[in-house]
């Protein structure tokens, strides 16, 4: 049983009461019905909640979370008293969220029910586990509370974001994918596998008409030209390649490098797999961790989920050149390689520059790396703001620019050496990927 503030302001009056009798004598005998009243009403309060177990309540949400995704949560809870009740639902949410605000107040009609609707939006992967939910009714009298304790401890696993798989889906089967910022790339020259033979039609290619075999159709009774129809090609092996090292822990929103990276991984495989392309990953640091052979089967996805479910940074420094040798081990044809990667200065590029020249010898490679944007923004602050009073501002964004400067020489510099680059802010990271790998792939 909790007693409620209403309880001890009631009771305050009648203490107060009790204590004016010493001054006028009449007070006394008014406090004693007073308290009287106040004691029946606590007991009337707790007959009416005790009578019966009066409250069920269940929590209802995914067996599995998406990481960096708004996840709902429900809690529906049912009354069994035949009177009205006010309700405080307290859930216990894991305490990696570090929320104390998760308690819900709500009335309830005799017999009634209702459901409490929150999100979550979880920035690291991995087991969360929910404790119980708390449940406190009192009646209207307001005197005191009576806890119901439901639902038992549920543990959800928190994997990459999956929620935006389904948003990239449902829009490309409306053929709305520009609504996400992906765009139509102009397809340059003509694709080159072959996949049949037809009858010309108005609007054909005049450069597809193959001659040979309207030669053969000439013969008949009925001469028609022939052209040549072609595909776009398939089946290429396109693989994601994340750094684990140290550097991809710095965190932006909440989240670190490697989760926007691990996101990005998921949704570009499954635009990939979906373009009848062959999916893989590989994940390394100071040495040459997973690998997930490309390719488009049905269960590929779901393989690719989990590999990247289980992955975490490493703080040592990162390896290139066990990455060089464990891909020429693993992947024998040539293949897109999109590799996730922090590079801050030039210094940290010429240390894996040679690794990179190599890999782009062999394999088409994509460069990705992260473009601070906060820093950005300080360096573009205008100049006419900053006064002789505030060197140590002026020093600052003088920093801020030479950062941005050394962003943008990398970019040239891996252009330089025909690997393709890409600076991106987190945020924009799938985006931005999806629209690369469709104009590489559109080439």
């Amino acid at each position: 049983m909790y007693l409620k503030n209403r309880f001890y302001y009631l009771l305050t009056v009648v203490v107060l009461t009790i204590a004016s009798g010493y001054a006028v004598e009449a007070m006394f005998t008014v406090g004693r019905v007073l308290l009287l009243l106040l004691v029946v009403a606590v007991a009337t309060d707790c007959v009416l909640l005790w009578r019966r177990r009066g409250i069920t309540a269940s929590r209802h949400m995914s067996q599995r979370f998406s990481n960096g995704d708004d996840n709902p949560v429900s809690i529906r809870v049912e009354s069994t008293y035949r009177f009205p009740v006010d309700l405080e639902v307290i859930d216990e949410i894991p305490f990696v969220f570090q929320r104390r605000d998760v308690c819900f107040r709500a009335s309830l009609r005799p017999e009634g029910e209702t459901t409490v609707r929150y999100q979550l939006r979880p920035t690291e992967r991995g087991v969360y586990g929910f404790g119980r939910v708390r449940v406190f009714v009192s009646t209207r009298l307001g005197l005191v509370q009576r806890r119901f304790t439901c639902c038992e401890p549920q543990d959800v696993k928190v994997y990459p974001s999956y929620l935006m798989l389904r948003q990239y889906e449902l829009l490309a089967m409306s053929n709305n994918l520009t609504e996400m910022g992906i765009k139509r790339i102009r397809r340059i020259g003509h694709n080159t596998d072959f996949e049949q033979i037809r009858d010309y039609v108005a609007g054909d290619d005049f450069r597809t008409i193959n001659w040979r075999a309207t030669a053969r159709r000439s013969v008949s009774v009925t001469p028609r030209i022939m052209v040549n129809i072609y595909q776009e090609e398939r089946s290429q092996q396109v693989f994601c390649l994340i750094d684990k090292g140290r550097m991809m822990q710095q965190t932006f929103r909440g989240m670190t490098l490697l989760d926007y990276a691990i996101n990005a991984s998921l949704v570009l495989s499954f635009v990939a797999v979906n373009k009848q392309d062959k999916a893989g990953l590989v994940t390394f640091s100071d040495r040459f961790e997973t690998f997930v052979p490309a390719s488009r089967q049905p269960g590929q996805m779901q393989i690719l989920q989990e590999a990247l479910y289980a992955e975490h940074t490493q703080f040592g420094e990162t390896d290139y050149s066990a990455l060089l040798a464990g891909l020429s081990r693993h992947v024998t044809h040539r293949s897109l390689f999109i590799l996730y990667t922090s590079f801050t200065t030039m210094t940290a590029l010429r240390r894996q520059l040679s690794y990179l020249r190599q890999l782009a010898q062999r394999h088409r490679l994509l460069v990705v790396f992260f473009e601070d944007e906060e820093l950005r923004d300080f360096a573009a602050t205008n100049t006419s703001l900053i006064t002789h009073h505030s060197s140590l501002l002026t020093y600052q964004r003088i920093i801020a620019e030479k950062f941005a400067y050394e962003q943008r020489l990398i970019v040239s510099t891996l252009r330089q050496y025909g690997i393709q680059a890409l600076l991106t802010t987190p945020q924009n990271l799938s985006v931005d990927v999806i629209n690369k790998y469709l104009e590489i792939k559109s080439r």
